[in-house]
């Protein structure tokens, strides 16, 4: 589009001193100069005049991208109405509209392996497959980033936050006992072990232990021990791999974890490592700034970020979209719709948010100096890494994932609890089968 309008301006402006006033080619009148400037910019903004109703959350990536949208509806002659709900308000708001036949929601911020699959299934969001083009380049984006939003080989969705699951660790206390950072969750247990002083308040090892929160973190340790959740539609959680993960993510948590850990989600558990009471972490990395933060954390300057160990199987941590941009199937602005969301999720306007700290999914934007530079060297390199290893997602996909989580979670409890994994598992997976049935009828 711009090249056309370079291209026509200059060929008035070349008519200039030939008879026309300034700007009009000789023998034209000013009707037909004024004809040709209102085509022009028409032609560079084909959309001007329409208005979009975009619904986000309240989130760092909207608080980072509303300043900017003054710029896009300069660019387009798009006027961009902006509402921002709180994550389970947001849910809750667009569920009642779209139920109710509603057209008015243009776009929207959608978490993927939340609420994703029911939207998608109730024919909500609109398909953006064939809306492609060169300069946009959707093969930027990284497999893992996309996987979640594509279902029927469609997709439904364009990532915009991401996440995985890394190992943080105290570099002062392992290098003061001559410890390497461990490689596989093997020599995590094993370092675990040997760091553990609980008379002294200091832990070998803490994560979530809470039954629900817990899994998505277990789930790269499933990941490692070459299991799932499901597969083909068959629950898979009392699988020997599956087991093998429930004991090892137990044992760790109730050998070498801190009291009162199975009422801990990621709030309590990043406050024992950020106290200075831990040796290892594990969790997603986009919490990294509450321990650098020296008002969150004592230990900011002493940790690390390592790849999530491997396992038996291999090293596979979850790397997941935790939100993205989708467009309402029944909005009647389609194609200003699409301009927006590549607008905000063009290479440039992710450079920017992520030099502002938003971890996004382009690979590219991660090998640049402004992408880089609001996150520490060492988590970097993690981050580059672990977009290539990364699964897709870090809880079964399914609609009624709350309730999923919660039976999955119960084996977890019974893990740290040091009881019957492997009964536990067998009962969960019968129930958690019961969950997957009563969503393909």
């Amino acid at each position: 589009m711009l090249a056309g309008t370079i291209t026509l301006f200059g060929t008035i402006l070349s008519g200039c001193g030939g008879g026309g006033t300034v700007g009009q080619p000789a023998g034209q009148s000013a009707g037909q100069a004024a004809g040709q400037s209102a085509a022009a910019e028409k032609n560079s903004k084909p959309y001007a005049g329409t208005t979009l109703r975009l619904v986000t959350a309240n989130h760092a990536w909207t608080d980072l991208i509303k300043p900017k949208i003054p710029e896009f509806e300069q660019q387009t002659g798009i006027k961009v109405n902006l509402e921002s709900y709180f994550e389970d308000q947001l849910t809750q708001k667009l569920t009642v509209e779209f139920t109710s036949g509603s057209s008015s929601v243009d776009v929207f911020m959608m978490r993927p392996l939340q609420e994703g699959k029911m939207f998608i299934q109730n024919g909500w969001v609109g398909e953006m497959t064939k809306k492609d083009d060169p300069d946009w380049d959707f093969k930027d984006f990284t497999n893992a980033s996309t996987g979640s939003l594509i279902q029927g080989g469609k997709l439904y969705g364009v990532p915009i936050v991401t996440e995985r699951e890394i190992l943080y660790y105290r570099k002062d206390i392992l290098e003061k006992n001559n410890i390497p950072v461990p490689k596989t969750l093997d020599e995590l247990k094993q370092a675990a072990a040997k760091l553990n002083d609980p008379n002294n308040g200091f832990y070998g090892f803490v994560a979530r232990g809470q039954r629900a929160a817990a899994v998505t973190q277990f789930s790269s340790f499933l990941y490692g021990m070459g299991g799932d959740f499901m597969k083909d539609g068959k629950a898979t959680i009392d699988t020997p791999e599956a087991v093998s993960a429930f004991k090892t993510y137990g044992e760790l948590l109730k050998s070498y974890g801190p009291p009162g850990v199975l009422n801990m989600s990621w709030p309590q558990a990043i406050g024992i490592f950020g106290q200075g009471k831990a040796a290892f972490y594990t969790d997603a990395d986009s919490l990294y700034p509450n321990l650098l933060d020296p008002q969150k954390s004592s230990v900011g300057d002493k940790t690390g970020f390592a790849l999530f160990p491997a396992g038996s199987k291999g090293q596979t941590p979850y790397n997941v979209t935790s939100w993205s941009l989708a467009i309402q199937a029944k909005s009647k602005n389609q194609a200003a719709a699409w301009e927006f969301v590549k607008w905000a999720t063009s290479k440039q306007a992710m450079t920017a948010l992520q030099g502002k700290g938003i971890p996004g999914p382009r690979q590219s934007v991660w090998n640049t100096d402004e992408g880089k530079k609001s996150f520490p060297p060492e988590l970097v390199n993690v981050i580059s890494k672990s977009n290539e290893l990364g699964k897709a997602y870090d809880r079964p996909i399914l609609i009624n994932v709350g309730e999923a989580r919660d039976v999955i979670g119960s084996v977890i409890v019974t893990a740290i609890s040091g009881e019957d994994v492997e009964k536990a598992a067998k009962q969960a997976n019968q129930q958690f089968q019961a969950i997957i049935d009563k969503e393909k009828k």
